[in-house]
């Protein structure tokens, strides 16, 4: 199964500060925007996405469709795909995608431990 893109996505107290932590230990401002309270870092191919009141804990982030640079890549599995996966091998999902469309959807489920893990397909 492929699940593209593996990001960690953490909530974050104040952004600012949360930056320039990260800055320190090497990563650069990848994506989003201050105003809009979120940042995507990078260093070589670790990415962390920096959320300030977003949702309540941190959150292990796969994009299925894209690479670590955000790339579409061309060999990759649909989450509708990924999800009927989970489902046939007994994994509860907490948010479904809509098996019906195509493109972009998201999903999440918790692993063993509660860590949420969210599926996000921006193709």
């Amino acid at each position: 199964m492929k699940l593209g893109a593996f990001s960690m996505s953490l909530n974050v107290k104040d952004l600012k500060i949360s930056k320039a932590f990260y800055e320190k230990l090497g990563f650069v401002v990848f994506g989003g925007a201050m105003e809009q309270n979120y940042l995507i870092m990078k260093n070589g191919n670790a990415l962390i996405g920096l959320f300030q009141g977003m949702f309540p804990g941190n959150i292990l982030t796969f994009n299925p469709g894209w690479d670590e640079n955000a790339r579409n890549m061309e060999d990759f599995d649909d989450i509708r795909q990924i999800q009927k996966h989970l489902k046939e091998n007994g994994i509860t999902i907490t948010s479904e995608a809509d098996e019906n469309t195509e493109g972009p959807a998201s999903l999440m489920l918790s692993d063993p431990d509660g860590n949420v893990i969210l599926l996000d397909q921006h193709r």
